[in-house]
């Protein structure tokens, strides 16, 4: 898994009555893009130091030009 800052980390639970949990990554703390990171989750707000699982992965958000943002095209083999 790799990320950078601004991407968004998604976690699918693979229980059904728990939500898809996302946020948007704040900080890399591993060598080339690798966990852990620093991800504000949109469900509460806060931000936590995240080891991601086999049940995440990384959304790559794109910054255009203009200043705005879009997702992607999204792998779980990031």
């Amino acid at each position: 898994m790799r990320a950078r800052v601004g991407d968004r980390l998604v976690v699918r639970s693979n229980h059904t009555d728990r939500p898809v949990r996302a946020g948007a990554i704040l900080e890399v703390h591993g060598q080339d893009g690798a966990p852990p990171y620093v991800v504000r989750w949109t469900d509460t707000g806060h931000a936590t130091l995240a080891f991601p699982g086999p049940d995440a992965f990384v959304e790559r958000v794109e910054h255009d030009p203009g200043g705005g943002e879009r997702p992607a095209a999204a792998s779980p083999d990031s």
